[in-house]
């Protein structure tokens, strides 16, 4: 009777490595004792697929040639060997060889398959050996590390990246005098200097650094609004203070995520509103970075004629002289140059954002304020000197006119009376 060997070997690896024999099926004769070796060993590591191959594959004891084996959809060839070698090598990446990768819920499973495809030798047109084909597949579990080193996943999970945003909140505010508290009310009057704080809120995130990269003034909300007066230009130069302003940032600052400076009020010139909104980009570094031309907080000191940084060496404010820093013919007025953000009642949750505080209404000037305060008063206490006055005087008739009527009740007059004769 003919022999008919079948050969099938299904790999199943769970992060380690397992050995594999060929499980020949003999219908009729005798059958052969199973071999002393494994024929076919496959080792699933980290990064990387070892296949390792008996030449005597089937058991048989004839032979197969290392040509007539391959690896793979694209067909890996193996390690060269000798002639003395029993053993053929595949030594390929877990990704390469065209090998398929699928995740299920507990497992991340690469499979791929072996290809034993005999050809004639030399001018015989005979074959010795059977084609076969030999699934192998490594299985990893999700749930644990299959090496002792580290694993640097190549993805943040979407809940990871909305959870980590959400930790950091900008936000920007008027304050006292004395910056103890927000300021209750946001009326000034020319003269008056607007205390402003800028302050991100990291949660458990790493020690940030606020900065205030640029700072516009408007006479409406829209910051891209006519008129309009620059306050913070070139990331973080405040030129408002070039002009007869004091305006400056406040150094040292409370801590890395805040950071206060102080504006000169103003109001735009032939605009009846008298209001004005501030709209600032805020944005961070991690706290340890040094300060440079593209993070920094400048003020210009008359005193000196020169500018100072409120941490950070002086050669970084040297830029906002040149009225460029870090980016040369960038303008961050124009439209379409401010960072897009969707505003969230001055709090916005990004690594960067456009904060706006407003209105700021203005009274007038301090000194003609003063003087009509004065006059008001003056009139004020006239008028109720007259008004007492007149009450004064209207009490009194009324008074006089009742004594009077008493007075005629109590003393009746006496008529005469004559008779005619």
């Amino acid at each position: 009777m003919a022999l008919r060997y079948g050969l099938f070997i299904w790999l199943l690896f769970w992060g380690g490595m397992e050995l594999c024999y060929s499980q020949p099926l003999w219908q009729g004769g005798d059958h052969h004792s199973m071999p002393s070796k494994p024929p076919l060993v496959v080792e699933c590591l980290e990064s990387q697929l070892v296949v390792s191959v008996s030449k005597d594959l089937f058991g048989t004891g004839k032979l197969i040639r290392p040509a007539d084996l391959t690896l793979g959809p694209d067909g890996c060839e193996p390690l060269v060997s000798t002639d003395m070698d029993d053993v053929v090598r595949f030594e390929v990446g877990l990704h390469e060889c065209g090998n398929r990768v699928q995740v299920t819920e507990d497992a991340l499973v690469y499979s791929t398959f072996l290809i034993h495809k005999p050809r004639p030798a030399g001018n015989l047109s005979i074959l010795r050996t059977n084609f076969a084909e030999v699934p192998i597949m490594c299985r990893f579990p999700r749930s644990g590390n299959v090496s002792s080193q580290a694993i640097l996943p190549t993805w943040v999970p979407f809940k990871t990246t909305v959870s980590s945003e959400e930790k950091l909140v900008f936000s920007l505010h008027l304050m006292e005098e004395n910056w103890s508290a927000k300021k209750r009310s946001p009326t000034f009057q020319l003269g008056d200097t607007a205390h402003l704080q800028a302050e991100v809120h990291t949660g458990s995130h790493v020690p940030l650094r606020l900065f205030v990269d640029h700072c516009v003034a408007t006479p409406t909300p829209d910051r891209n609004a006519s008129p309009y007066h620059t306050i913070v230009d070139f990331n973080g130069c405040l030129v408002d203070g070039l002009s007869e302003a004091s305006s400056a940032f406040k150094a040292p600052r409370p801590g890395p995520e805040t950071l206060q400076f102080t504006v000169d009020v103003f109001h735009f010139a032939n605009d009846s509103r008298n209001m004005v909104y501030i709209t600032c980009h805020l944005k961070v570094t991690p706290a340890d970075r040094i300060p440079d031309e593209l993070n920094k907080a400048c003020s210009f000191s008359k005193s000196s004629n020169s500018w100072s940084p409120v941490e950070g060496t002086a050669d970084i404010c040297q830029c906002c002289n040149k009225g460029s820093c870090g980016i040369p013919g960038r303008s961050r007025r124009l439209v379409g140059q401010w960072h897009k953000s969707v505003p969230r009642s001055r709090r916005h949750v990004t690594e960067a954002a456009d904060v706006t505080v407003g209105p700021l209404i203005f009274l007038g000037r301090a000194s003609d304020h003063g003087v009509e305060g004065s006059t008001s008063s003056f009139t004020s206490v006239m008028l109720g000197l007259g008004l007492a006055m007149a009450v004064s005087l209207t009490l009194a008739t009324i008074v006089l006119g009742l004594a009077r009527r008493r007075q005629a009740a109590s003393h009746p007059v006496m008529c005469p009376v004559y008779a005619s004769q």
